[in-house]
């Protein structure tokens, strides 16, 4: 995993990619475009060395770097 943590914006979208969110509904709940969702959600794969969101979720709660909610449960939906 690279040396540089994630910022808290790449936190706060992998945080709802983790609660099931698409980059869409994300972009509404931060006040962002599509577009800047998706390059945070692209600079947590480089910073992760993962190449798809269940994996940096998952490499993210292994490395304590995400946290969620004990009665949210982890849900993967594609955007």
């Amino acid at each position: 995993m690279r040396k540089r943590p994630l910022s808290p914006k790449e936190r706060e979208c992998l945080y709802w990619v983790a609660l099931g969110k698409t980059s869409e509904e994300i972009s509404h709940i931060l006040g962002l475009s599509p577009h800047t969702v998706n390059f945070h959600i692209r600079n947590c794969f480089i910073k992760l060395n993962v190449s798809s969101r269940p994996a940096a979720i998952a490499k993210a709660l292994a490395h304590s770097l995400l946290a969620l909610p004990e009665s949210s449960p982890v849900v993967s939906r594609r955007s």
